[in-house]
């Protein structure tokens, strides 16, 4: 199998940095193909995504077959039926472990809504309201359970597993908007934007010197840019 990972600009794609994370985490090589968003996406996107989204996996076989993966969640399950470590193998662990990246996967609107990911910058919020506030104090929640319950460093045990994948884009919303989690989830901040794979995303990510309106009008409607690490423009 010959893996290509097609993903979005490092800065703003938090969907994309899931699966890339996970896949350089464990050593599964792969291409990495990189398509940056535009004012519209559509009709660019459905070139090799069915719903026009990134991340999208394509994986061809010995005979030039490519099957398409689309969705973060559903190509981090398809790795994990050929690739050991992609969830922890303790059963409990790895019950917890698809319930709160399933949690993550299809909640916390208002943390992405209004802290969108950004990698480069530390912004102050206007305000922090009342749907903002759950949705960090469930995250600080998780944490602390998750590094409680298994003993840590990660989230379900001593090795980054696909929970830690699915949260990595927590942490760089938590640094860049200096959010407050709690102790564990300080210290399990910490730890995943130290992994290397993190680094290099980050490196990426200053390096690129695009800005995408949408995306900047995001994080302008809910706080104040501090600073800016990014390369000019």
């Amino acid at each position: 199998m010959t893996y290509t990972l097609v993903t979005a600009n490092r800065n703003y794609s938090s969907w994309s940095l899931r699966p890339w994370i996970l896949m350089n985490a464990l050593d599964i090589p792969f291409e990495d193909e990189i398509v940056y968003f535009e004012a519209e996406n559509y009709e660019r996107f459905r070139k090799f995504a069915p719903n026009a989204q990134v991340p999208c996996l394509k994986d061809r076989d010995r005979e030039g077959n490519v099957s398409t993966i689309w969705d973060s969640l559903a190509i981090i399950e398809y790795l994990a039926e050929r690739h050991a470590g992609c969830w922890p193998v303790e059963d409990g662990a790895r019950a917890w472990a698809r319930c709160a990246s399933a949690e993550m996967h299809g909640g916390f609107s208002a943390l992405r809504n209004q802290c969108p990911m950004n990698v480069g910058v530390r912004a102050r919020m206007h305000d922090i309201d009342k749907s903002l506030q759950r949705d960090i104090d469930r995250i600080s929640e998780l944490f602390a359970e998750g590094v409680d319950r298994f003993g840590g460093p990660w989230l379900a045990g001593e090795s980054l597993s696909a929970v830690d994948a699915f949260f990595a884009p927590v942490a760089f919303r938590v640094r860049s908007f200096d959010l407050d989690i709690g102790a564990a989830g300080k210290i399990w901040v910490d730890h995943m934007i130290s992994h290397p794979a993190m680094q290099e995303w980050e490196a990426e990510a200053l390096a690129e010197p695009l800005r995408e309106i949408g995306h900047e009008e995001e994080i302008a409607a809910s706080a104040t840019i501090l600073q800016d690490f990014r390369a000019a423009v």
